[in-house]
């Protein structure tokens, strides 16, 4: 996989596929306005690199789940406002993808400028099935650019026209933040530090099965949080009251714990468990045992003694990696295990990797310092899929 350094940018037309698909909400005036820059932020690196290079920058990226579909709402209008202050620098845009507009546009740039597209997803020819009708669109992304840069790591397990197939068309790189993402995950699954711990949450324990099975070989202790332990719970034989359980795949889970053991895995559960009447922030709530879990009671977090128990278990580990929430952190009163146990992994000694998705937005909400980790990924589904052992199709074609 060749990098930036590799490139000879100056004076060249660089097409960059960035992920600048951050969310958005409205101020008081109901003005558009973005709610967390994270991502961008990410980006900046990589544009500012090939910018100060000398390159003519053509950035594309995707906002929302248009469905091929022009969006006013989700136009990316703002991102290059906001790209533009964070980068110190002038950012034009130009409100449609392809088309005249955009090749005058482009034909105007002068090296060092810096030229954000409409949202890719506008053209349904981006996540079409088709490998014709991506094509046709990726004809068309390639025909601006001399070169192409793939920067979007939230986007490389995706088979898209911006990702895959322009690349098949234009000699191409790896950005920073990629080449970062790919080498960080391929460390923690081929080659950690020992003890390596793997902290996972999140909703669903059938989202997370394929990573549970593919790290199950190399990790040495895995924790479990989030709504996704009471299936755990539910097949060591406890009651989970009115908890999110996947009841189908509770001998799936007792499977994996029958495997874990015969590796030698340490499977962490919550002892204890903050549930409430209903899934609401000024709902009726306390903290229980976690094996007594009563009808009509839900589990929203972990209580205080596992926040305890869950740092124990990672004061002592070299490597950790971290994907899913310990609760509802999104209500106040059902954060304090996420804040808890991402306090634990920023103050372990430990190389340190949070999954990005709710992860990532958790330690952003909760006011956690981004510097004390070691690295904050991008991509919650890229990552995911890193993690169970899958080739992302917009890292493989990097590689050709």
């Amino acid at each position: 996989m060749l990098s930036l350094s590799d490139l000879q940018v100056a004076g060249k037309r660089v097409l960059v596929r960035a992920d600048l698909n951050v969310p958005l909400g409205k101020d008081e005036s109901g003005n558009v306005v973005i709610t967390d820059d994270g991502r961008i932020r990410a980006s900046l690196p990589t544009i500012a690199q090939l910018a100060d290079g000398g390159a003519r920058v053509i950035v594309m990226a995707h906002l929302g789940r248009p469905k091929g579909q022009v969006k006013p709402e989700l136009s990316l209008a703002p991102v290059a406002v906001r790209l533009a202050e964070l980068l110190g620098r002038p950012v034009g845009f130009v409100p449609q993808l392809t088309g005249e507009d955009v090749q005058l546009a482009v034909s105007g740039m002068s090296d060092g400028d810096i030229l954000l597209l409409e949202n890719v997803r506008f053209d349904p020819r981006e996540t079409s099935k088709q490998e014709a009708e991506r094509g046709e669109l990726a004809n068309e992304l390639a025909g601006l650019a001399d070169l192409y840069v793939s920067d979007g790591f939230g986007v490389v397990h995706r088979e898209q026209a911006s990702v895959t197939d322009v690349a098949k068309r234009l000699p191409h790189a790896a950005g920073n933040l990629v080449q970062a993402e790919a080498e960080v995950f391929r460390k923690v699954l081929r080659d950690p530090d020992r003890p390596y711990v793997v902290v996972l949450g999140g909703a669903k324990v059938s989202d997370k099965l394929a990573v549970i099975g593919n790290l199950l070989p190399t990790v040495d202790r895995l924790v479990i949080g989030g709504g996704m332990c009471y299936t755990f719970l539910a097949a060591k034989g406890f009651d989970v009251g009115d908890s999110l359980l996947e009841a189908d795949q509770i001998e799936t889970v007792a499977e994996v714990m029958r495997r874990a053991e015969e590796a030698g895995v340490e499977i962490v559960l919550p002892i204890d468990v903050v549930v409430a009447r209903s899934f609401s922030a000024d709902a009726e709530r306390k903290t229980v045992p976690a094996d007594s879990i009563e009808p009509g009671w839900m589990g929203l977090d972990i209580g205080p003694a596992s926040i305890e128990l869950f740092a124990t278990k990672l004061s002592d580990a070299a490597t950790i990696v971290w994907n899913g929430p310990m609760g509802v952190f999104e209500m106040e009163p059902f954060a304090l295990g996420t804040a808890g146990v991402a306090e634990a992994i920023a103050a372990a000694g430990g190389f340190t990797v949070v999954g990005g998705g709710d992860s990532a937005a958790a330690i952003r909400q909760l006011g956690i310092g981004e510097e004390r980790f070691s690295h904050i990924s991008t991509g919650g589904g890229a990552s995911l899929e890193f993690l169970e052992g899958k080739e992302l199709p917009g890292i493989a074609v990097l590689e050709e």
